[in-house]
């Protein structure tokens, strides 16, 4: 059963948009994806509120989360969401795998 983790970053001035820019260029999304455990690591844009980005993260197992939560690019994480001034709602679910 895996976890899904929705982090929606909001902030202003575009400001959200520069931080997933800055995640990119800087390749902690690609190591992050390529983490034992990560299954997903993607952004998006909700089409209703153009200063917010969506992080959907899918993982293994809460072990696999557990791993990364405690990973040097979580504090590389934390330093850009202050640098850019971002707010945070998380979200947590598991998927349901159904029967065939």
């Amino acid at each position: 059963m895996s976890i899904i983790v929705n982090i929606y970053y909001t902030g202003e001035n575009d400001n959200a948009k520069k931080f997933v820019e800055e995640m990119i260029t800087n390749k902690i999304v690609e190591q992050i994806r390529n983490e034992e455990g990560n299954e997903g690591y993607q952004y998006f844009l909700p089409v209703d509120d153009d200063q917010t980005i969506l992080l959907i993260d899918k993982w293994t197992d809460q072990e696999a989360l557990d791993r990364h939560h405690k990973s040097d690019m979580m504090k590389e994480i934390a330093i850009l969401r202050k640098k850019y001034h971002l707010s945070m709602k998380v979200e947590k679910f598991t998927d349901v795998k159904t029967k065939k």
